[in-house]
């Protein structure tokens, strides 16, 4: 039995000393929090670990772009999985500004002045839809001209090797060499990008079975897997699906809003998976309850140089 600790804070308290109290503060999702660090650093610490991230694409209209970015830049992860519109916003936001808003505004009059409103994110048709035509028509012309197949892996590098934008989650990437894999690479505007110009190029191919290889060599050749994941959909659901073939994973920190009496992937907790075999019995993990545009920044902060 550990007895509770007050938290003692002040202006000069650094966030990692906060998160070391809470470990023995309680609180609630504040216990949670601390513990979840403990388990991410462990899986850093793992040599033998392969570390997955997986997330939705929302997060990156917001600014925690700039933390996923140095996850990545600082080669803290080593495979990624996300959804189309992780590509659609992180190339949108190299050539234009997304903006503050609130979700409180008028929807109908946004939508009569070309504005889409994510949450409380505003994304002029300027800073999406046109950008991302403007741009990646002459990129996809340069890679066909070297290539005709690609898997979602390859043809995110293709594109990350030519942004010269450190800012760019596809830059670093290309640059670190982490696979980012898509599996629903048509479910946004990079995806409808990639049909419109197999119209005019019908030699021009999108093999996702070519991913599926190159994760069973991932998943096969590991000696224990560890996961960061937030919400869930295809993202988390692909984690968990491909690690259930080396008998689940081994370390997992799990970031979700959602309730687990709506019975949905992104509500199941992590010791749900734990029937299915996609997490080990004796795995270390935890479900952290709330938004992840405040959780994840007071989780990584100790890591990130």
């Amino acid at each position: 039995m550990k007895p509770v600790r007050d938290l003692k804070i002040n202006r000069d308290t650094k966030i990692t000393e906060l998160i070391s109290q809470m470990n023995e503060a309680g609180g609630f999702t504040a216990k949670k929090l601390a513990t979840g660090v403990e388990i991410f650093e462990a899986m850093l610490k793992d040599r033998e670990c392969i570390k997955f991230l997986s997330f939705p694409a929302c997060i990156i209209s917001t600014g925690l772009r700039g933390v996923i970015k140095d996850l990545i830049k600082n080669k803290l992860v080593d495979v990624i999985i996300t959804t189309c519109g992780t590509l659609d916003h992180d190339l949108a936001r190299i050539w234009k500004d997304y903006y503050e808003g609130s979700f409180d505004m008028d929807d109908k009059e946004l939508h009569k002045k070309g504005i889409n409103r994510l949450g409380n994110v505003l994304i002029p048709n300027e800073s999406y839809g046109i950008i991302l035509e403007d741009k990646m028509r002459p990129i996809l012309n340069e890679i066909a001209m070297e290539k005709k197949s690609f898997s979602t892996r390859e043809i995110i590098w293709e594109f990350g090797k030519r942004i010269d934008n450190e800012n760019s989650i596809l830059y670093w990437a290309y640059k670190n060499k982490i696979p980012i894999f898509v599996p629903g690479i048509t479910d946004g505007a990079f995806g409808s990008q990639l049909w419109m110009f197999r119209q005019k190029n019908k030699d021009f191919n999108i093999d996702i079975l070519k991913d599926e290889d190159e994760l069973s060599e991932i998943v096969f050749k590991a000696k224990k897997s560890g996961a960061l994941m937030i919400g869930g959909g295809i993202s988390k659901h692909h984690v968990i699906w491909w690690n259930q073939f080396k008998d689940g994973l081994d370390y997992v920190v799990y970031i979700t809003t959602a309730p687990e009496w709506d019975g949905s992937l992104s509500g199941a907790r992590i010791r749900e998976a734990v029937s299915w075999g996609k997490v080990k019995e004796k795995a270390k993990y935890i479900t952290i309850e709330g938004d992840a545009t405040v959780l994840l920044p007071l989780l990584v902060t100790k890591f990130i140089s």
